[in-house]
């Protein structure tokens, strides 16, 4: 193993529940390297989303520490956080949460324009990752006029304007037929390597999950080594869990 640069220890996450509290994960500990992709598989429920939000800063851990390089995230102000994710992540998730009345350049450039940045300087770097995922001949078109396709590639756009070190993804596929998820994950792994990104995928889709550099399975609370080979496949559709 080479330099860790995103260290999770002893993390928990525990939800007051009416009949008692609810522990989704404990004792969760995680190292991943510069430059790495890593998948997270696991059945639904088994926690993957809740660790993928506190690797994110989206949400604080009951008990443990996430450090970025040298930087602990889990002790910054919510002001300190909230720049760290807009400078240091980006973020894709299975709905796109695009602002609907917006064009798509628009809606790449918003992670710019709240971090400060000129509108015009915010307007080229957006028309750049739009031309990169290929749809630059989109970019006046709003959420509506898009295919489900060329909506998640303006998230992958609006993930990367900013230039972040990490990619952070939560099903990126999973709302997409096989074909056009197929294109998305191509997408993913030539940006990843263009970009010289560290990427956590959360993912039902085995067949992703394996051309990953690495995979670990959340289960009984904890994080498994595994290529998910051993999940079950429900429904009889292979590759998926």
């Amino acid at each position: 193993m080479g330099e860790a640069y995103i260290r999770a220890r002893d993390l928990s996450r525990v939800y007051p529940s009416g009949g008692g509290d609810l522990v989704v994960f404990s004792g969760v500990n995680l190292a991943v390297e510069r430059g790495e992709m890593l998948a997270l598989v696991g059945e639904s429920g088994a926690g993957k989303s809740t660790l993928l939000h506190l690797l994110g800063g989206l949400d604080t851990p009951s008990s443990g520490t996430i450090h970025y390089g040298s930087r602990e995230i889990t002790g910054l102000a919510a002001s300190e956080q909230s720049d760290f994710r807009n400078r240091e992540i980006g973020f894709v998730w299975q709905i796109h949460y695009l602002l609907p009345e917006f064009t798509a350049l628009e809606n790449v450039m918003m992670p710019l324009l709240i971090r400060g940045t000129e509108r015009e300087a915010a307007a080229a770097a957006a028309l750049a990752r739009l031309d990169e995922v290929g749809l630059r001949a989109r970019v006046t078109h709003r959420a509506g006029e898009l295919s489900g396709g060329e909506q998640q590639r303006v998230v992958l756009a609006r993930a990367l304007v900013g230039q972040p070190s990490v990619l952070l993804a939560d099903e990126p596929t999973g709302n997409l037929d096989f074909r056009t998820g197929e294109m998305i994950f191509d997408l993913l792994e030539s940006l990843h390597r263009t970009h010289q990104l560290t990427s956590i995928f959360c993912t039902h889709n085995l067949a992703f999950a394996r051309r990953c550099s690495r995979v670990l399975r959340m289960e009984k609370g904890g994080l498994v080594p595994g290529d998910g080979t051993d999940i079950p496949h429900p429904g009889g559709q292979p590759g998926y869990l």
